[in-house]
This record gives C-alpha cells, sequence and structure tokens, in this order.
C-alpha cells in the first residue's frame, strides 16, 4: 500500500474544495420575473420544466384539495425561492426534505428548503394544498367560476394562483400532467390528450397530459356536467369538444359554432404552418362571464359569446393563438400585440376566404371608422400599458399593422412570414421587436418605420402613410362599405374583457 503524500499547497487547495459555499453566496430568488406590466408576477431563480398535479375537488362545496410536485432547475444559488400561489398551504417539501414556508402579499409562497440550493441542479418541489377557489379574489377579481355543476379556471394574464403554486408568466413554459378526482357523473376538462380514465367507491379519476411547453395562464381545469364530442382532423389529430348540459338557448349555436373546429384548424395549419400540439377543441361551461380565452388546445368559450347565434370568428380566433401566443409566447405582457394582433388578423382572413369582406376591406372600414381625434389612435399596440392591454386598439390597428405588411412586402412573401414565424420560435417566446427583424429578414426591407408608424406613434396615420398602405380611406375621404364579416367580428371585441 502506497500512502500519497500531498505538499502544502495542494493539501491547502482541496481543503478549499471541500468546504461548501458561504451561505453568502446563496440569495434569495426574486419575487417576480421582471415583466414591465405585472411586477409581481412569476419569480426568479429557477425554471420550471414539468408540472404534476393531483386533485380532488368536491363540486357540492366547491373544495379542491391537491399535491402539486413541481421539477425545476435553479438558475442561481438560492437561499429561498418564491411560488404563485392563493389556496392554503399545508406542507412543502423540496428534494423530498420538509421545508420551511410563509404566505406574504396576495400570491406568493415563499419557500426555503432545509439546505440552500446549488445553482444548476435539478428540484423537486411538492407542494399540498387545499381550499375554496371561489373565495380567493386577488386584487378584486377571481379566476376560478362557479357553476351549477362544478368550477372553471380560465383567466389572462393569470389564473394558476386559483388552482395549483407555480411560477406564474408565459416566460416559464412547462408540460404538465394533471389527474383530477370527481364524484361519479362528474367529468374533469384540461389541456391536452385524455391518458385514461377510472373509477372507484364513487369517485372518477381523469388523467391528462399536456406534452408541449405550456404557459400557466393557459393551463385550464373545468369540472362538471358535459356533452363531448370527438374526431380526427385529416392529419389524425384529435378533436375534444365539450358543452356544458345546461347551456339553455346558446346550445345550439355554441355546438353550431365550434363543431366546424376541425374545419378551422385544417385552414389555419395551411396559413400558419403545422399544427403545434397534440390536440384541440374548445369547451363552453355554464358560466356567467362573457369571454373567450385561448387555453392551449382547449379554448374555453362562455355562452354569451353565442347569445346572438352561431360565430366561428371567435373560433378561428382563439384557435389562431394556438400558433400566436401559445406555442409562441409574449416574452412580457407588453408584446401582447404578438397575440392579438395576429388573431384578429386570422379573423379577417377567414372572412376572406368565406367571402364575407377581404382583409383589405376590413382595414379599410377600420382605418374609416375612427376620426383622428378617437382616443383609438392614442392607444399603442406594440406597447399599450397594462391598463389598455385588451383595448380595441392592439387587435384593430393591430390588424391594421399586418395589412399595411402584407402591402408593403406582397403576398407570397406576407404569407411566408405568417408561416415561417411561429416555425421558428416554437414553443418559445418573443418579443414585438423580434417579429420586425424577423420581417426584415425574411422580406429583404427596412420595415422598422412601417411598424413605428401602425404600432408605436399614439396619433392616426396621416393620409400619405395611409395611402403608403393601401388604405381607400387614405385618399379623398371615400365611403368605406361595411364588409358583411363586421358584425360578426365586432360582437368578438370583448372576446378578452375579463374584469
Amino acid at each position: 500500500m502506497h500512502r500519497r503524500i500531498l505538499a502544502p499547497s495542494v493539501l491547502a487547495a482541496s481543503l478549499l474544495l471541500a468546504i461548501p459555499a458561504s451561505a453568502t453566496d446563496f440569495t434569495p430568488g426574486a419575487p417576480g420575473i421582471g415583466d414591465a406590466y405585472y411586477p409581481s408576477s412569476g419569480n426568479g431563480g429557477y425554471d420550471v420544466s414539468h408540472y404534476d398535479l393531483r386533485l380532488k375537488y368536491q363540486p357540492a362545496t366547491d373544495l379542491l384539495e391537491g399535491t402539486a410536485t413541481i421539477l425545476a432547475t435553479t438558475t442561481q444559488n438560492l437561499s429561498r425561492f418564491n411560488l404563485d400561489f392563493g389556496l392554503a398551504v399545508s406542507e412543502v417539501r423540496v428534494n423530498g426534505t420538509k421545508a420551511k414556508y410563509v404566505k406574504t402579499g396576495t400570491q406568493e409562497l415563499e419557500i426555503t428548503p432545509a439546505a440552500p440550493l446549488a445553482k444548476g441542479k435539478s428540484v423537486s418541489v411538492v407542494v399540498k394544498y387545499a381550499g375554496k377557489p371561489s373565495e380567493l379574489s386577488i386584487d378584486g377579481y377571481t379566476a376560478w367560476h362557479r357553476t351549477p355543476d362544478g368550477g372553471v379556471a380560465a383567466q389572462e394574464p393569470d389564473s394558476a394562483v386559483w388552482w395549483f403554486p407555480s411560477n406564474d408568466h408565459p416566460l416559464d413554459k412547462a408540460t404538465y400532467d394533471v389527474s383530477v378526482l370527481v364524484p361519479d357523473g362528474t367529468q374533469a376538462i384540461s389541456n391536452g390528450t385524455l391518458q385514461s380514465q377510472s373509477s372507484k367507491l364513487g369517485w372518477t379519476r381523469y388523467n391528462w397530459r399536456s406534452n408541449k411547453p405550456q404557459a400557466t395562464y393557459l393551463a385550464t381545469l373545468a369540472i362538471g356536467k358535459f356533452d363531448i364530442t370527438t374526431d380526427t382532423t385529416a392529419n389524425g389529430l384529435p378533436v375534444i369538444n365539450a358543452y356544458s348540459k345546461d347551456l339553455g338557448d346558446n346550445d345550439g349555436a355554441a355546438r353550431a359554432s365550434i363543431e366546424r373546429t376541425k374545419e378551422v384548424t385544417e385552414w389555419l395549419s395551411d396559413v400558419f404552418g403545422p399544427y403545434p400540439f397534440n390536440s384541440v377543441g374548445g369547451y363552453v361551461p355554464n358560466v356567467t362571464t362573457g369571454f373567450a380565452l385561448e387555453t392551449q388546445t382547449r379554448p374555453y368559450y362562455s355562452p354569451k359569446q353565442f347569445a346572438n347565434g352561431a360565430n366561428v370568428s371567435v373560433v378561428v380566433h382563439e384557435l389562431a393563438h394556438q400558433w400566436y401566443g401559445d406555442s409562441v409566447s409574449v416574452n412580457g405582457w407588453k408584446d401582447i400585440w404578438n397575440n392579438e394582433g395576429f388573431a384578429r388578423y386570422a379573423q379577417w382572413l377567414w372572412s376572406e376566404k368565406e367571402g364575407e369582406g377581404t382583409a383589405q376591406e376590413l382595414a379599410d372600414y377600420v382605418y374609416a371608422q375612427h376620426p383622428a381625434d378617437d382616443p383609438f389612435w392614442k392607444v399603442k399596440p406594440g406597447d399599450p400599458g397594462a391598463d389598455n392591454q385588451f383595448d380595441l386598439a392592439v387587435y384593430d390597428r393591430g390588424g391594421l399593422a399586418l395589412q399595411a405588411l402584407r402591402n408593403a412586402v406582397g403576398d407570397k412573401t406576407f404569407f411566408a412570414i405568417l408561416k415561417g414565424w411561429p416555425a421558428a420560435h416554437q414553443y418559445g417566446n418573443a418579443k414585438v421587436g423580434d417579429f420586425v427583424q424577423y420581417a426584415e429578414k425574411v422580406s429583404g426591407k427596412p420595415l422598422a418605420g412601417l411598424f413605428d408608424t401602425w404600432l408605436y406613434q399614439p396619433v392616426k396615420p396621416a393620409a400619405p402613410a395611409a395611402k403608403k398602405a393601401k388604405l381607400v380611406a387614405g385618399s379623398a375621404g371615400s365611403a368605406v362599405t361595411q364588409p358583411k364579416s363586421w358584425k360578426k367580428i365586432a360582437a368578438t371585441n370583448e372576446i378578452h374583457d375579463r374584469h
């Protein structure tokens, strides 16, 4: 046996390596991810890869019990980190060991692990909790909607806080397994595909999987009594639609609209490229709200969207978001035009396809409708501000920007941009400026001035700019006829009016 003799300098170096990093090297993760509009949204210090949610819900009492297992990777040396959550927590474990926790503010769950977490390490966090989501109000509103036979989670810009702990911002997307136990005769609907269903002792468990990156606000849960229809697209994509069994007079119009999901998805795949997820569909619960939301793979529609009859335009809007907003998500909420401008323009393209008014005619009508002193022109779609995030201008003026782009680069290049962008940024995040640069790259033209005019200047673009965009109203104040599709499109103007 030979004993290795270390020189003093080598021995000192080896001892240094054995000494753990000082506690001062570990700091708390930020309580916000850095969003300019919503400083408290999201958290810093880690990146989530997967949520496993195991839930039990009693419709009669609105009691939700849950165990959330969160898989993440640290992005700094962490002494403490936050999750966004509002319900009462009974236990937290980090890497299997009980951790200290405290609730602060309206939605912060501060977790201190038994040992600091080094940067770049895999971490598992288990949170056990229970509560009645309908009793949780944050900033005066709730994302949990009680129904006569259950409850629904759907809201933008946040909804996870009401039903599972998370890093609640689109910058941190993850995959999901959502397992829900409900009384027999009640159904649980979530994102993605239904992996399995089983019943025992009066309860039924539904296991859903969303296998592509998904923002937290796009995760949804609907519990109640539904009529579910299924189909597949030409490419074999599962189509799953669900309708509350007590929609009343709105039932027929809702079905007449949403049962066209397959057709709309196949058409949008021609416009935007291959559909990016593992299923598609929509659901209509019996809620009193009036909005719709692009919850990933399974858009949420309130019955009020169909109060005046069928409206396929709203289906086009929410399904367009599967590419623009869901697959490619905002980098920050100021980039909302990347979502809403394109979903509105998809409605214009559908109108064009259906022979109910071209996108150019709809652009002409929008431009003519709003005089120069209309507050409509004060909102900057490229950075509208938190209070105007879902203002009509983000949609309609946002659509004008795309029509101006289409006329500047020509149809061939324009549609190449529409199809190439979701592929180039698939499952990621992007800023408005990223789209401008992409459009310049594909077209080979300088476009910063065009986008500045239509997205950032708080004034109505003057006649020369309108004429350059080929808007009829830009020359001699010509009268503009209302396109046939206008009323159906306008009926979706409050599509994201959640408050």
